[in-house]
């Protein structure tokens, strides 16, 4: 039978009460519930037992549960057995609200990337002492690493490059910061790279902004990792976070034609990166380590160009 609701304000003030939670047994065959939403917890409890019942609140405001003196000692018995059952079994758990926020400032990667690309074309200089050569980089040419991820083969490319960078940088640098997020997905864009190399050896030549890219994804994947520090419920939700972000990247990274090495070195260094930074948070999104990594970014973008135009062949 369904609980009916009652207006209890008649009955006097149970001197039984409840200590930890446990039913106790009142006056009048009534049952005293910390809160309302235990109080309907608890009547889901006796209804499914067949106890007849009653939800409402004293004098006093107290939630109360009324059943029939006959009715009391097995509902206390139902009760403190459900107690007992679901007493280490957290199922009410905190939800964790992602911080969903896009920073338009991706769209100066975007205008440094075109203006790189532009200069590259009309020029034909910018791939000659940029691009990725495992030759050089094994030589000591190691700005090559950082180089070449700014660097384009043509114009479809570019665009993919720049469409999904975008994107994914945008809602990286929302969620790290502006500074933060930049230079770390520079650096696992760098990582990429430097798997690329690994693997592939000296004989290997690869450009383009693709491990960038990928290096936000695995941004985006690991800022789950950040919930551990609020709960030890929220490792499953850590994981799925990133697998999800491993399945995107098997949709995104792996095509035909393209250096999946340097895409999943990309992946795996934001990964870790961002894993870094959530476990940080309160330090590295601070205006200023934004300020400090935006500085960062902007001199290894001029140091390793230098270098690259004063070691030219």
């Amino acid at each position: 039978m369904c609980p009916c609701w009652t207006n209890l304000s008649s009955l006097r003030h149970s001197r039984a009460t409840m200590q930890n939670a446990d039913p106790a047994i009142a006056e009048s065959g009534t049952i005293r519930a910390r809160s309302q939403r235990q109080a309907m917890d608890w009547s889901l409890v006796l209804a499914s037992q067949g106890i007849e019942h009653s939800i409402g609140q004293d004098a006093t405001g107290n939630w109360l549960l009324l059943v029939s003196p006959s009715d009391a000692p097995a509902a206390i018995a139902v009760l403190k057995q459900y107690r007992l059952e679901n007493l280490r079994w957290p199922w009410r758990r905190k939800f964790f609200k992602a911080r969903v926020v896009f920073d338009w400032a991706a769209l100066a990667w975007i205008s440094l990337t075109v203006a790189l690309f532009w200069l590259d074309e009309s020029r034909q200089s910018l791939r000659e002492v940029g691009i990725m050569n495992g030759q050089r980089v094994g030589q000591g040419e190691w700005w090559r690493l950082f180089t070449a991820t700014q660097l384009h083969a043509d114009l479809p490319h570019l665009a993919t490059n720049t469409v999904f960078g975008f994107l994914l940088l945008g809602l990286a640098l929302g969620r790290y910061g502006t500074g933060t997020g930049l230079l770390a997905a520079f650096l696992a864009g760098v990582g990429g790279n430097l798997a690329s190399w690994a693997v592939n050896g000296n004989a290997h030549q690869s450009l383009g902004a693709s491990g960038v890219v990928m290096g936000a994804l695995g941004l985006l994947a690991a800022q789950s990792v950040a919930w551990l520090k609020q709960s030890r419920h929220a490792l499953r939700l850590a994981i799925g976070g990133v697998v999800g972000g491993l399945m995107m990247f098997l949709l995104l990274g792996v095509s035909e034609n393209s250096d999946v090495v340097a895409h999943f070195g990309g992946f795996v260094s934001g990964l870790i990166l961002g894993a870094m930074l959530a476990l940080a948070a309160k330090i590295v999104e601070s205006p200023s380590a934004n300020l400090l990594s935006l500085a960062g970014f902007a001199a290894l973008i001029v140091w390793t160009w230098a270098l690259a135009f004063g070691h030219r062949h």
